[in-house]
C-alpha cells in the first residue's frame, strides 16, 4: 500500500453539524488557513446545496486556500453535484465528494429504493462528478451496517467508472475495531482480485475511513482501518461533530507518530505523515473558541490536563526524566509552559522545581518551611495553585515583617436600588505615610471596597493620570464549609503596569473582609518585589543569613 496517509478534515462540514455550532464566513476561512498550516491534505469546506452560507464558504475557501485539496459534499444527484462544482471550480485542487447510503435499513426507510437502483445512482453520480472534476470521492453511507457483498459490489462499480477515493463510513458509530479491520481487509482484497493492486500501492486509488464516536470507538476504529490498509482517514479537530462527534484527528495523528514503530512493523512498510504537529494545540484552541465547544480538560493531546502532573510521585519522575510519565513531549504538539501543576497531591520536589525554574534559590531548610506553609495554607483551599501563590509563601517567609499596608477598619454598605450604588470606606495604616482613608463606589460591595483601597494607595483599575495601573488577572471566592456562617476564602492575582504579578489569599467569616485581606496581601507582596527587584533572586535564601 502507499506509505503516505492522507488526512481529510471535515471540521467545517461535519464538525459544524454539532448542535449549537454555527460558524460565520470569516471564522471558517481562519480555521481553513489553520488546517492548511497544520498540514491537512483535504479540507471539506461544506455541503454547498444546503445553504447559501455553505456555498459561499466553500467558494471562498476554494479561492483563498492554496496548496491543499478543497472538497465539497454532494448527494448522489445532478443538482447537488452541479452546485458543489460551482462552489469548488476556482480551487487549486478541487474534489467532489458524493455519497449515497448502502445499508438495507437506509434503502428501505430513507431512500425507499432497491439495491440495484442505488448501485446505478452511485455509478451515475460518480460519472457525472467526473465530467466536472478529475478528483471524485465516493462514500457509501452507513457502510458498516451494509451487507458486505453488496457493499463490495458498489465499491467495485464506482471504482470502475473512475472514483479515486472510496470512503467506508461508520456513519452511526456502530462498528468495533476488529470488525472494521476485517471489513476494510475484505474490500481491499476484492479490489486486488479485480485488478487494482497497483493503483492501491501507488496511491492513485485509496480506501478512506470516516468514523463516528457513538460508542467511543471512532479513533480506535480508524487506526484499525489503517492497519487493514486504509490510506485516508477522515475526522475533525477536537472530535466535534453530530451526536457524539467524529474521530479526533489530533489523536489519530499523534498515535501514528508516537507508535510509528508498531504500525510500520504491522504494515510491513514505512508510514509517511506530513503534519506539522506543533500546530495541533493552536488549531484545537481556535476551533474551540469559534465553535463554543470547549475541550474537556482530560481529553487526549489537546485537553489542558493532557500533560499536567499533580501527583507528587509523577512530578518527581517528570523532574528527573520526562519520559517516566510522558510519551509525548508537550512542545511537539504546541503546548508551552511547565507540565507541573500544583495541587493537593503535589510534593516537595514539585515545589522546589517550580520556584527554582522561576529563578529563586534557597537551601533545604527554606524549602521545608515553604512546603509546610504550602501544605497547611494552600493545598486544601485552592484546587489549582498558580505559581504566584507559591512565590507569595516564599516572600512571606522573609519579608512579611516589612509589609507596608495593614487594614485598620472598613465599612461597606450594599444597596438594592436602581439609582444608588454600594459604597465602601476603608482605613489603612501605611507604615511610611501614616493612616489613609478613602471611599469607593462600585457595582457590588467587593468592587466598592477594592476601589476604595486602590484610591487610598495610589492605584487604579482604570488607566488614570497620576495613578499606578493594576490589572486584576484572577479573582475567586469560595466557602470552606457549608452553612451561612461558613468561613469565606478569596484568592486573587494582580499585575502592575510593568507586568509584575503577585497573588493574595484571604480568609474571614465576612467575604468582603476576606477579599480585602487578599487584596492587601497581594499589594504588600507586590511592593516587596518592586522594591527589591531581581536582587531577590541573585542570592541563595537561607534562615542562617
Amino acid at each position: 500500500m502507499n506509505p503516505r496517509i492522507i488526512f481529510f478534515d471535515t471540521t467545517l462540514r461535519d464538525g459544524e453539524q454539532s448542535p449549537g455550532v454555527s460558524l460565520n464566513l470569516k471564522q471558517k476561512i481562519e480555521i481553513g488557513r489553520a488546517l492548511a498550516e497544520l498540514g491537512i491534505d483535504v479540507i471539506e469546506g461544506g455541503f454547498p446545496i444546503t445553504s447559501p452560507g455553505d456555498f459561499e464558504a466553500v467558494k471562498t475557501l476554494a479561492k483563498e486556500i492554496k496548496g491543499v485539496t478543497i472538497a465539497a459534499l454532494a448527494r448522489a444527484n445532478k443538482k447537488d453535484i452541479e452546485v458543489a462544482w460551482e462552489a469548488l471550480k476556482e480551487a487549486e485542487f478541487p474534489r467532489i465528494h458524493t455519497f449515497i447510503a448502502t445499508s438495507d435499513i437506509h434503502l428501505k426507510y430513507k431512500l425507499k429504493k432497491s439495491r440495484e437502483e442505488v448501485l446505478e445512482i452511485a455509478k451515475e453520480a460518480v460519472k457525472y462528478a467526473l465530467s466536472f472534476c478529475p478528483d471524485v470521492e465516493f462514500s457509501a453511507e452507513d457502510a458498516t451496517r451494509s451487507d458486505w457483498e453488496y457493499l463490495a459490489k458498489v465499491v467495485l462499480e464506482v471504482v470502475k467508472v473512475g472514483a479515486k477515493t472510496i470512503n467506508i463510513p461508520d456513519t452511526v458509530g456502530y462498528t468495533v475495531p476488529h470488525e472494521y479491520y476485517n471489513l476494510i481487509k475484505f474490500l481491499i482484497e476484492k479490489l486486488i482480485l479485480a485488478g487494482y493492486e497497483e493503483e492501491l500501492k501507488n496511491g492513485s486509488l485509496r480506501i478512506s475511513v470516516h468514523c463516528h464516536n457513538d460508542l467511543g470507538l471512532a479513533v480506535a476504529n480508524s487506526l484499525s482501518a489503517i492497519l487493514a490498509g486504509a490510506t485516508q482517514v477522515e475526522g475533525t479537530i477536537n472530535g466535534i461533530g453530530e451526536r457524539a462527534g467524529n474521530a479526533a484527528l489530533e489523536e489519530i495523528i499523534m498515535t501514528l507518530k508516537t507508535r510509528k514503530d508498531f504500525f510500520e512493523k504491522e504494515l510491513g512498510y514505512p508510514l509517511q505523515i506530513n503534519i506539522n504537529t506543533k500546530k495541533i494545540v493552536p488549531t484545537s484552541q481556535l476551533v474551540s473558541k469559534y465553535t463554543g465547544m470547549f475541550v474537556q480538560p482530560n481529553k487526549a493531546i489537546v485537553g489542558t490536563n493532557a500533560f499536567a502532573h499533580e501527583s507528587g510521585i509523577h512530578q518527581h519522575g517528570i523532574i528527573c526524566e520526562r519520559s517516566t510519565y510522558e510519551i509525548i513531549n508537550p512542545e511537539d504538539v504546541g503546548w508551552t509552559g511547565s507540565a507541573i501543576v500544583l495541587g493537593k497531591h503535589s510534593g516537595r520536589h514539585a515545589i522546589g522545581f517550580k520556584l527554582r525554574s522561576k529563578g529563586w534559590q534557597f537551601d533545604d531548610e527554606v524549602l521545608s518551611q515553604i512546603f509546610e506553609k504550602f501544605r497547611t495554607e494552600l493545598k486544601d483551599i485552592l484546587k489549582k495553585i498558580d505559581d504566584e501563590y507559591l512565590e507569595g509563601i516564599l516572600i512571606d517567609l522573609f519579608w512579611e515583617k516589612e509589609y507596608r499596608y495593614h487594614l485598620v477598619s472598613s465599612q461597606v454598605i450594599s444597596v438594592y436600588s436602581s439609582s444608588l450604588k454600594p459604597i465602601a470606606q476603608v482605613e489603612i495604616e501605611d507604615k511610611r505615610e501614616g493612616k489613609k482613608v478613602s471611599i469607593g463606589l462600585g457595582v457590588g460591595p467587593i468592587d466598592a471596597a477594592y476601589k476604595a483601597v486602590a484610591e487610598a494607595l495610589g492605584y487604579s483599575f482604570d488607566k488614570k493620570e497620576g495613578k499606578e495601573f493594576l490589572n486584576l488577572i484572577d479573582f475567586h471566592i469560595s466557602a470552606l464549609s457549608g452553612g451561612t456562617s461558613a468561613e469565606g476564602v478569596c484568592g486573587l492575582i494582580i499585575e502592575d503596569e510593568k507586568g509584575l504579578r503577585t497573588a493574595g489569599l484571604g480568609k474571614d467569616g465576612d467575604i468582603v473582609i476576606a477579599s480585602l485581606k487578599a487584596f492587601l496581601k497581594a499589594l504588600n507582596r507586590l511592593e516587596v518585589l518592586k522594591e527589591k527587584g531581581e536582587e531577590l533572586k541573585k542570592k541563595v535564601l537561607s534562615f542562617k543569613n
